[in-house]
């Protein structure tokens, strides 16, 4: 993929926006996932599902499944992946903005 198109793809796909996808396979370091663009996928590193405890293979998401998540990255060496997180604490944040104050030191 060209520079251009991946500057595009980056512009559509902004850090922090909310985005679902179909699972489309699963691997021992993460998910893939289908999202509107053809020549990306987006993948959620299995540390990226939990805030707390471990993941194991039993609790993948089934291919298939539409799931939500935020997008926290690139893959600037192939051009072809968006890093995308499911931790519950960070799509809460993104689903439901908080307006929060400022602490005066």
């Amino acid at each position: 993929m060209d520079s251009k198109n991946w500057e595009q793809i980056k512009s559509q796909y902004k850090l922090g926006q909310f985005v679902q996808g179909k699972v489309e396979f699963c691997r021992p370091f993460g998910v893939f996932v289908e999202i509107d663009e053809p020549s990306v996928k987006g993948l959620i590193k299995i540390p990226d599902f939990l805030d707390e405890g471990t993941m194991n293979e039993e609790m993948y998401p089934e291919i298939g499944t539409v799931i939500g998540a935020v997008v926290v990255g690139y893959n600037e060496s192939n051009c072809r992946e968006i890093y995308l997180n499911a931790k519950p604490s960070v799509l809460h944040r993104a689903l439901v903005p908080l307006k929060l104050p400022v602490l005066a030191s």
